[in-house]
């Protein structure tokens, strides 16, 4: 695998490349985050237990984007919020990105991280795949101009599918653009299907940074919204 390991803020990261990269040229780029169980200091563990990774380096010899993957070293990905938002920047400003393709990935705590960072970054991300996570619906407004793709299993015990499913209605119910498959009698591990379905990176492809609307922020007046 084709890889680097660079530090940033209070974290490390993994860069894949394609197979066949070229300095000077530029790529898609997904930043990926990885779920509690890739907590830890050994990024080593990222590029051997990653799901991700395994999953893409047997079945995608072809795989087109470039990934950027954090390792959370602390309790959740929003005790390194100001370190991903470094990490976006630092993504965009790359020579290696097309800056109109920065597509996020999360899987469960990272599913939740990958929801707020698009959040609070939208005009960054083309697209989100956001998979048994969850997040504040009530400001899924910012997502007018991000595509979603959010993926669940149906008998999940540790993220309720109600969450994705609440996301998916309310940005959609705010004009944005946001699909949800759920697996039917799927657990918490919806991530296997997910990745192995080529449709969800084609899907990706598909989408560019479209940041055409205007944003307008919801539930403003603390008389109302506390």
């Amino acid at each position: 695998m084709n890889k680097e390991i660079k530090q940033l803020g209070n974290f490390e990261f993994l860069i894949r490349y394609p197979k066949d990269y070229k300095e000077g040229e530029r790529y898609p780029v997904i930043i990926m985050l990885h779920g509690a169980g890739g907590r830890g200091r050994d990024m080593e563990m990222i590029i051997r237990d990653n799901p991700f990774f395994k999953i893409i380096e047997e079945q995608y010899p072809d795989f087109p984007f470039i990934t950027v993957a954090p390792q959370c070293n602390q309790n959740t990905w929003f005790d390194h919020f100001e370190s991903l938002r470094m990490l976006v920047r630092w993504v965009y400003e790359n020579p290696f990105t097309d800056t109109d393709r920065i597509y996020g990935m999360g899987v469960s705590m990272g599913g939740y991280g990958i929801w707020q960072l698009a959040m609070s970054m939208p005009k960054f991300f083309a697209a989100i795949v956001p998979i048994c996570g969850g997040g504040m619906a009530w400001n899924a407004a910012r997502l007018v101009n991000v595509p979603v793709w959010a993926h669940h299993g149906e008998i999940d015990h540790v993220v309720k599918v109600q969450q994705s499913i609440d996301m998916v209605e309310a940005v959609k119910k705010q004009g944005g653009e946001a699909m949800l498959t759920i697996y039917p009698d799927t657990d918490h591990n919806s991530w296997t299907p997910t990745f192995q379905n080529p449709e969800v990176f084609e899907w990706l492809l598909t989408k560019t940074n479209q940041n055409s609307k205007e944003l307008k922020e919801a539930y403003i007046g603390q008389e109302l919204f506390g």
